[in-house]
């Protein structure tokens, strides 16, 4: 078989940087300006290659599975959504290591050795050659400098313009051994959405990973429902419990009316305010750029613990809060420059439709299972993507009191909560699907997202750090490509850390990190206030 890879140029810091993207056993022991071959293949020589291959007995028949629907809406040209895991580990990483760990443990895993078929309906069984999925870019040190975050982002930036192999199973990896502020080599894996959602693939993470301090364990986050019915309703008599129960089913009924009400008009015609955030039809061509910050996990539990409410809403409200300061600085940056002056600090226009997608975890069992049981058929927390979404308008207006947000997200997500829409989106998706087919399915679910401005995510990790196979990892930062907005916003909680993960359009947003400071500052201000009551 012979040798092939590909080369690519950018210009970084004024200088040409030529990368090579190819399989390891092209680029493995490269020196700079060099290719060998693994073997003693010499340069140019083309010659057989020793594979790690994941084998299928040959008398086994090749199964076929079908996708579930929210994969087969993933594979749609009007979708194709990407997942992309960002990891810093704290050490050099070492090729063979993870080789040796993907050559035992690839083939346990369906998705992860299975390909589509032709017409994008099934999986199919097929040969895995672990070295095909890796790549370690020929990079020299000398060209990066002490700027090693930016050739990263760059790097990273320019994988989302590479359509992943279709051929073979859809996900690779990319190993760059270059240090930056907060890790010594970063690690980069792409998986197409339809592979499964954030959770499956957290949960295949954990299964790989071992805590740092204990490396016979794995790190499984423990994670359960909050109790809908207030506790102290429990304890009255049974009629009381009969009015509630009336009422909290009215309102449910009533508010997944409006809800679905509102999903349709968003469909149809209702389009949120176009403001610098807001992104195009082209904005999912464009490359991508990821970006993220570390915030204290332990002062957004404080404020939840002070207000009475959930992490997420907490997040919201600070989501909320920094995007309010941030397009209020770039409204009035432009009033400035038109020769509009006013005393006011408020620069936002008024009625402004802000709206996010918000992700919804669809399985009854929310918490997670070690991967041999997310794979069982019956599992009530099983592997794929077994999530919806809602609409949650976004507050976007300057307060002077910073809880205010606060107070605004606890409100809207109670009022989400008590809603069926994210069980009949999946369902009428599902429906629309198998009686109109993929095409139609991935329209219904396309249409509301582009009418959106920006969808946001929050996934449960590890409490404590970390490693795979001694390489422990100082950050896990996930986030998607693909998309029709010009903002997504993960969070990810991470060994008392939570980690914010921004995908942007450079052409919309040429600032993000400006949003980061934002929010650290808007969790400041809330923490501060909380604290001049005499609330912590």
């Amino acid at each position: 078989m012979a040798c092939s890879y590909s080369l690519h140029t950018y210009l970084f810091r004024n200088k040409i940087v030529f990368i090579l993207y190819a399989p390891i056993h092209v680029i493995k022991n490269c020196r700079r300006g060099e290719i060998h071959f693994i073997n003693n293949c010499r340069r140019g020589e083309k010659k057989h290659t020793s594979k790690m291959k994941v084998r299928i007995s040959k008398g086994e028949e090749v199964e076929e599975q079908p996708l579930s629907p929210m994969a087969r809406v993933f594979q749609s040209p009007e979708v194709d959504y990407c997942a992309v895991t960002i990891m810093g580990f704290k050490t050099k990483f070492c090729l063979d290591v993870l080789l040796d760990a993907l050559k035992h443990n690839v083939s346990k895993h369906p998705r992860f050795s299975t390909k589509l078929s032709e017409d994008g309906a099934k999986w199919i069984e097929t040969q895995v050659n672990v070295e095909d999925h890796v790549t370690v870019p020929n990079i020299d040190p000398e060209e990066i400098g002490e700027d090693g975050q930016s050739f990263v982002d760059d790097y990273i930036s320019r994988l989302t313009t590479i359509p992943l192999d279709r051929s073979r199973p859809l996900w690779d990896m990319h190993i760059l051994n270059v240090k930056t502020s907060d890790a010594e080599a970063v690690g980069v894996i792409r998986s197409h959405h339809s592979l499964g959602d954030g959770m499956s693939l957290i949960s295949l993470m954990l299964a790989c990973t071992h805590k740092t301090s204990d490396p016979d364990n794995t790190a499984i986050p423990s994670l359960k429902r909050r109790q809908t019915v207030p506790h102290g309703l429990i304890k009255q008599s049974w009629f009381l419990r009969f009015i509630f129960n009336v009422g909290s089913t009215t309102r449910l009924i009533w508010n997944t009316v409006v809800d679905m009400l509102l999903l349709l008009a968003t469909i149809l015609f209702l389009e949120d305010t176009k403001t610098p955030l807001k992104g195009g039809a082209d904005v999912r061509r464009n490359p991508t750029r990821f970006y993220r910050r570390t915030i204290s996990l332990d002062d957004i539990k404080l404020i939840k613990n002070s207000m009475n409410m959930t992490i997420n809403d907490v997040l919201l409200g600070v989501t909320q809060a920094a995007l309010s300061r941030y397009l209020n600085r770039l409204y009035g940056k432009k009033n400035e420059e038109e020769g509009v002056l006013t005393s006011n600090q408020n620069h936002l226009p008024s009625k402004l439709r802000f709206r996010a997608g918000c992700t919804v975890n669809l399985r009854s069992d929310i918490g997670f299972k070690p991967l041999a049981d997310m794979m069982t058929k019956d599992s009530k927390c099983r592997w794929g993507n077994y999530f919806s979404f809602i609409i949650l308008p976004f507050s976007i207006g300057l307060q002077t009191d910073p809880l205010v947000y606060l107070k605004i997200s606890k409100s809207t997500m109670a009022r989400k909560k008590h809603s069926y829409l994210a069980a009949l989106v999946y369902f009428i998706i599902k429906l629309i699907l198998k009686v109109f087919g993929a095409k139609a399915a991935a329209a219904i679910f396309n249409r509301p997202v582009v009418n959106l401005t920006t969808c946001v995510s929050n996934v449960i990790g590890p409490m404590e750090e970390i490693s795979f196979r001694g390489h422990p990892i100082a950050y896990i930062a996930p986030s998607n490509y693909g998309q029709s907005q010009a903002l997504l916003v993960h969070y990810m909680s991470y060994a008392g850390k939570m980690i914010i993960s921004m995908a942007v359009d450079p052409t919309v947003i040429p600032d993000p990190h400006k949003i980061c400071d934002d929010m650290e500052e808007s969790l400041k201000d809330m923490k501060a206030a909380l604290s001049e009551r005499g609330l912590l």
